[in-house]
């Protein structure tokens, strides 16, 4: 009970001498400094969102175009489309603060227009796969479709160095294939399984089910890759892995080892704490998006959502499928060792610990 009571910040009561209140100061600074990491975890959350929301603009060019808009609407310049007028018939008054205001929506309208429109045209651009079949001998030649979108692909996304998730929203669509375009590769994939008869068979197979049922689910297809950049993760994530019964630790599980062939120490903890206190290095880059997109030929992004589960996140087993569970934060690793459990706590006041600091 002495802990318990020890560990209350506040307390009030009423006495027959008037009011009681006690308070413990370093229990509510504490509670304070908990609060104050927590609001500048969510204004950095919401500052990345919004720079990768107008990438591959910058926030910077709307400050410029809307100086530039203000300039020329005191100097009587006329506005394009009259942007600046019709702004201000929406506000209250045509005091000079609300002609800024008026500019300042004029700019935004034009700078929005114009990042969405390199957003779309970067997505379309990304759906061209033609470099992928170009030559990378030396000497060999480019053809002049791919030197095209070469330079326009680094003009529209070079103008700012990219975040983790910054391509996000100007990625393709997964394209889905043709049903006869899958059951051919699928014969190729298992001629070589075969023999000519079970071969015959299986192609008559397939040749009844392009016919019969896939067009159906077909037509299913088309229309969920209508509403979702990637008509096949979710539904693969839940009824192949979720719903699958294979060991964990053998078929999908990642695990990480520290360096093979050099071994600064004999001592397994310390060797242990290292691997843990770079992968916690490694989930700070995420979390702060201090990462850069992988990027092919140092051109086409790959999609990085991934990286959001990377850690904290943990599956919860069923009887028939598990479900994945996404923790926001986590200042705490699990150690098992010798069949017992150890919560080790590695954040304290928004800071990594040292290996001496550490908690069990």
């Amino acid at each position: 009970m002495a802990e318990a009571h020890s560990a209350v910040a506040f307390s009030f009561a009423i006495t027959h001498d008037g009011w009681d209140v006690n308070f413990d100061r370093e229990v509510l600074y504490l509670v304070w400094e908990s609060g104050l990491r927590s609001w500048k975890k969510r204004l950095a959350r919401f500052r990345n969102s919004v720079l990768n929301g107008v990438y591959p603009g910058h926030l910077q060019s709307l400050y410029v175009l809307w100086t530039l808009l203000a300039a020329a609407h005191f100097g009587g310049f006329n506005i394009p489309f009259g942007l600046v007028q019709k702004a201000q018939t929406l506000l209250p008054s045509n005091t000079t603060m609300w002609q800024i205001i008026a500019c300042l929506l004029a700019a935004l309208t034009m700078w929005l227009s114009v990042i969405f429109l390199m957003r779309y045209l970067l997505k379309l651009l990304l759906m061209y796969k033609g470099w992928m079949y170009e030559s990378r001998a030396p000497g060999a030649k480019i053809s002049l479709k791919t030197k095209l979108w070469v330079s326009v692909v680094k003009v529209l996304s070079g103008w700012n160095k990219p975040r983790l998730y910054s391509f996000q929203g100007s990625l393709p669509r997964l394209p889905l294939p043709s049903v006869k375009d899958t059951m051919r590769r699928y014969l190729i994939s298992v001629r070589p399984l075969l023999d000519d008869e079970n071969y015959r068979r299986v192609e008559r197979l397939a040749k009844e089910f392009e016919e019969t049922i896939a067009v159906k689910l077909q037509r299913y297809l088309v229309l969920k890759s209508w509403w979702s950049s990637n008509y096949v993760s979710d539904w693969w994530e839940e009824y192949v892995y979720l719903r699958g019964r294979s060991p964990l630790m053998v078929n999908s599980n990642f695990y990480g080892t520290d360096a093979i062939l050099m071994k600064p120490t004999s001592i397994q903890a310390a060797r242990a704490s290292v691997i843990i206190h770079l992968c916690l290095q490694f989930r700070r880059l995420i979390d702060r998006q201090e990462l850069e997109p992988i990027m092919l030929q140092n051109m086409v992004p790959l999609c990085s959502w991934q990286y959001e589960r990377l850690f904290n996140t943990v599956r919860v087993p069923g009887v028939e499928t598990d479900k994945i569970v996404h923790y926001q934060d986590s200042s705490h690793i699990t150690v098992y060792h010798k069949g017992r459990y150890f919560k080790v706590i590695i954040y304290s006041r928004g800071r990594l610990l040292k290996p001496a600091e550490i908690q069990v």
